[in-house]
């Protein structure tokens, strides 16, 4: 019932921006959050931002802190991630995730998950 649907993702050179969406639909809980996670090529994927619908609270991880920026809009469903600054190392194939729990950067906490999208930095 839960649908994740990304876009946003492309071809950017190093220092550039993206933004990524995340639409969501089928949610009938109060507690939620949306995971932003990333895997690139033989890596294992690992959890760059959250957000908690029902705190508020974002997070996170370090390699990205001060760069990317997690929000919402609950008219749209939607959730993005603004990324900036971008580094060739952020290059990967992004997905977003719906957990019915507090927000967390651990993938096996989330239940849900979108198609992905790439995102490519050039440098």
């Amino acid at each position: 019932e839960v649908q994740l649907v990304e876009s946003g993702g492309g071809l950017v050179l190093a220092g550039g921006s993206l933004r990524l969406s995340c639409a969501a639909s089928g949610f009938t809980f109060d507690d939620y959050a949306i995971g932003w996670f990333r895997q690139a090529p033989g890596k294992e994927r690992e959890g760059v931002s959250c957000i908690s619908s029902s705190s508020g609270s974002t997070y996170y991880s370090d390699s990205v802190k001060g760069r990317f920026t997690i929000s919402s809009d609950n008219a749209k469903n939607t959730v993005y991630l603004e990324m900036n600054s971008l580094k060739p190392e952020d290059t990967a194939v992004y997905y977003c995730a719906a957990a019915d729990t507090l927000s967390s950067l651990i993938v096996g906490e989330y239940d849900y998950w979108g198609q992905g999208t790439q995102v490519t930095v050039s440098s």
